[in-house]
């Protein structure tokens, strides 16, 4: 079987493990990374389309190790990054309690809201209109194959992009994620972006949430990645207006690119 890493959105990390990919012809680093924003579109989908293409990357490490000694030439491994909104929905990470959810099959249907169990580390979270979601599918073989690191990278792109509003963001230790009000001992630490991944021979999937514009009451019928005691905000909350989301992606980019060692491209239609 081969391994997987999960980052969890509530509990510290365990620490990394190398887990090198077995002998075989090496590929040149590809540090491209292709953009795509899907707009507003169903989890389902989404889920299955981030499985394929993390499928394409396995696949071509499989092709590269089974070319050793052929001379063939080895492939890089393709790079991306999706961008979209979800309507409203739950998902519960490998590690959640399906108790997290407060809402039954009837609640879930009045608030117009569907339920996943999915591949992720972490517990339970809300997306919804509002809300920037990014799936950086990438071969982190190509930036720098450490877990650690990279949740790092996400968080750390995330607090540099509110910075850019004002917003004095940071990490609470052992809780993977963004907070406002981060300090220890300060009055009321609320998260405003949640992260959940799964990385598979060093290929990432799934991947971040930033409330922008987001619902918050949503929130009330779940316990946020397991946690009783903190709270959620967005970006609309805290500056009291809402936020374009194209404006969001588009400060955003520049520090992922820079903080991945990225080239970050989007294909004319």
């Amino acid at each position: 079987m081969e391994p997987e890493l999960y980052s969890a959105c509530a509990q510290p990390v365990a620490a990394a493990v190398s887990h090198p990919e077995p002998a075989g012809v090496a590929a040149t680093a590809n540090t491209r990374v292709v953009l795509q924003r899907l707009g507003r579109v169903a989890y389902a989908p989404t889920w299955q389309y981030q499985e394929e293409l993390l499928a394409n990357s396995l696949a071509v490490k499989t092709r590269n190790r089974l070319a050793e000694g052929s001379g063939a030439q080895p492939e890089s491994t393709p790079n991306h990054l999706l961008f979209c909104e979800h309507p409203p929905v739950y998902t519960l990470g490998k590690s959640g309690k399906p108790e997290h959810l407060l809402l039954d099959e009837a609640g879930l249907a009045a608030h117009g809201a569907t339920y996943h169990h999915i591949n992720r580390g972490g517990d339970i979270t809300y997306h919804g209109p509002g809300q920037l979601v990014g799936y950086p599918i990438l071969d982190l073989e190509n930036f720098k194959p450490d877990i650690h690191h990279y949740l790092r990278t996400l968080e750390e792109a995330v607090i540099r992009l509110l910075a850019e509003y004002g917003l004095s963001a940071g990490r609470i230790p052992g809780l993977t994620g963004v907070w406002l009000d981060f300090e220890e001992g300060a009055p009321n630490p609320r998260k405003i972006c949640a992260m959940g991944v799964k990385c598979s021979r060093w290929v990432t999937m799934h991947g971040f949430a930033l409330n922008v514009n987001t619902d918050l009451s949503y929130f009330g019928y779940i316990v946020p990645c397991g946690i009783t005691d903190k709270a959620v905000t967005s970006l609309q909350q805290e500056l009291g207006r809402e936020i374009p989301l194209r404006e969001v992606e588009d400060r955003l980019l520049p520090h992922l690119a820079e903080l991945l060692g990225a080239e970050i491209v989007e294909p004319t239609a």
